[in-house]
């Protein structure tokens, strides 16, 4: 009999746990013993938050990243085709959007695994939400370019597909680059286009705001290392 692959999200930040992540997702998540992660440390400490009933080191982890290759994530399958039940666990929100797993989720459905995806916070359908962007028709895109000529020359690109498709372009960046991330929109966007920002989404901190670039250039928040989100739409 085959394993199921189950989808599991964690918080986007903080320590209250309650506040964005369903009880029976939490009560289901502690049944598990085998877990698969993009960084141990980190998921000891959310599954200690939420109150395993076994001692963390009686769980099972492997790492699943960027750096992960193919024959490590067969050998992760490896685990479900004997049977075993398995937590793909996120790093912060829900798994394999924009978060690893996508490959480990694709071998599964090829192998007649189960996949089940589980309820949690989104950061980037939270802003979606929250933007007042078209919600109809919208396109994540992930990182942009770091060189600023070709980070210039995106944001052009997904500003006029914007316009020409009315299309809500989402994107990211690493938060220790977000201040120069938005300095360039400020600086290569038309100035009616509509700029959407959300920031430390779920946390006491949480920063949420759509208004025109020209509105924007008036007072810009500073970013730094706070997670984000970025929306633009060009109407």
């Amino acid at each position: 009999m085959l394993g199921t692959l189950y989808l599991i999200p964690t918080t986007l930040g903080g320590d209250h746990w309650e506040e964005v992540i369903p009880t029976h997702v939490a009560e289901f998540t502690r049944s598990l013993r085998s877990f698969v992660v993009e960084d141990v440390r980190t998921a000891r400490r959310y599954l200690s938050r939420i109150g395993m009933p076994v001692s963390i080191q009686e769980l099972s982890f492997d790492i699943l990243n960027e750096h992960s290759t193919q024959s490590d994530v067969e050998g992760i399958l490896g685990l479900l085709l004997s049977g075993e039940c398995v937590g793909l666990l996120s790093e912060a929100g829900v798994p394999a959007v924009a978060d690893p797993g996508s490959l480990l989720i694709s071998l599964a459905h090829k192998k007649g695994i189960k996949v089940v995806p589980l309820t949690g916070p989104s950061s980037i359908i939270l802003a979606l939400m929250a933007s007042g962007l078209n919600g109809q028709n919208f396109a994540f895109v992930g990182y942009l370019p770091i060189k600023p000529n070709e980070r210039d020359k995106r944001i052009r690109q997904l500003e006029l597909r914007s316009k020409e498709e009315n299309q809500t372009q989402l994107f990211i960046e690493t938060p220790y680059r977000n201040n120069q991330l938005l300095k360039s929109l400020i600086s290569v966007l038309h100035p009616e286009t509509n700029l959407h920002i959300s920031c430390d989404l779920t946390l006491p901190t949480e920063f949420v705001l759509t208004q025109r670039v020209k509105d924007w250039k008036k007072q810009m928040p500073d970013l730094h290392k706070r997670p984000s989100i970025f929306g633009i739409l060009q109407y």
